[in-house]
């Protein structure tokens, strides 16, 4: 997908995020709602994350430069942290606006009207959060992502908002509507929480069992060309851009040429294969003769014994140590 056309679903997601917090706003001022007043928070965050994302996915998509030789997609996790952040700082808001209504009970008006407000820019939140995320999840954006799942929160977080205020409004309790909005805070300050710490976990280059799982699928559709077997598999992330590491078995008796085209053309098809973009580097270690029962390579001069099968490619053997010839494990 184009940088272009990416840009402007981030830009569209933000003029509907500008509309909805208007609507909220509004709602607010119409039921003097403290729930309402927490959604409207929300949107605010949202609007914030939104302008965000427009500078920092237009940085994250520049090329690598002498300076920054693996890119600049890391941004991409310090835009979700801080958008996380934001999120927390307003749960913290809430609380501190709902507890002093719950005390001092406040006069509630026009709830039929706030609840319907609030339903209907759920709704659009939901459909908008889902458009971010079918679109981060295909490009790689870290940034998208925990934005689409921010905003698609929102829908059950107005769900919530709007059964609260219409008890409020059916049983005339008006301390519903301040305890409504302090669940919204618990809410959202567990969400702006798990947000950072994916991004932290980004930033640290975590081990991410969906990624290699996806590498894993890649390998299984290649045709090995003489590559024995891979470990040690590392991946960093910058934003959508992977750089991946490993180690290879090769037959030893291949001279460097000829180890070095065939495994630079096992590479280049495994990342023809890998659904995202980016590098393949592989080191070569020499197969010593420990692997000949897992070995297809046809007319080896140096076999001890008979081939077999091949090793399994799964998530265990391509990030775990080189092949044991007396383990059980693998044979």
């Amino acid at each position: 997908m184009k940088k272009e056309r990416v840009l402007g679903v981030t830009i569209g997601a933000l003029v509907i995020s500008l509309v909805l917090t208007a609507a909220k706003f509004a709602g607010w001022r119409l039921t003097s709602s403290q729930a309402v007043y927490s959604d409207f928070l929300e949107s605010i965050v949202n609007v914030v994350a939104g302008i965000t994302a427009i500078f920092v996915i237009r940085f994250a998509a520049k090329p690598a430069d002498p300076g920054h030789p693996f890119g600049h997609g890391k941004v991409e996790y310090f835009s979700a942290a801080f958008e996380g952040g934001l999120i927390a700082f307003a749960a913290i808001m809430i609380f501190f606006e709902a507890i002093p209504a719950l005390i001092h009970a406040r006069p509630l008006q026009s709830l039929g009207a706030g609840a319907a407000i609030v339903f209907v820019c759920g709704l659009v939140n939901l459909g908008l959060g889902f458009v971010l995320k079918r679109v981060g999840r295909k490009i790689g954006s870290p940034a998208l992502v925990a934005n689409g799942e921010h905003i698609t929160s929102d829908f059950y977080t107005s769900t919530g908002i709007t059964v609260g205020i219409a008890i409020a409004w059916w049983t005339g309790l008006t301390w519903i509507d301040p305890v409504v909005a302090m669940l919204v805070g618990l809410h959202l300050g567990w969400t702006g929480l798990c947000v950072v710490r994916r991004s932290v976990g980004g930033l640290l280059d975590e081990k991410d069992r969906g990624i290699l799982g996806l590498l894993v699928e890649a390998m299984r559709s290649v045709d090995f060309s003489g590559v024995i077997e891979i470990h040690r598999v590392r991946i960093m992330r910058s934003g959508r851009y992977h750089h991946i590491d490993g180690h290879a078995v090769v037959p030893e008796f291949w001279d460097i040429a000829e180890a070095h085209d065939r495994l630079e053309l096992f590479e280049k098809r495994l990342l023809s294969k890998y659904p995202q973009p980016g590098e393949l580097r592989l080191h070569m270690d020499p197969c010593r003769r420990a692997y000949c029962r897992h070995c297809d390579v046809q007319d080896c001069p140096i076999r001890l014994q008979p081939f077999e099968k091949r090793l399994n490619c799964d998530l265990a053997s391509i990030t775990g140590p080189e092949y044991n010839p007396e383990s059980l494990e693998k044979t």
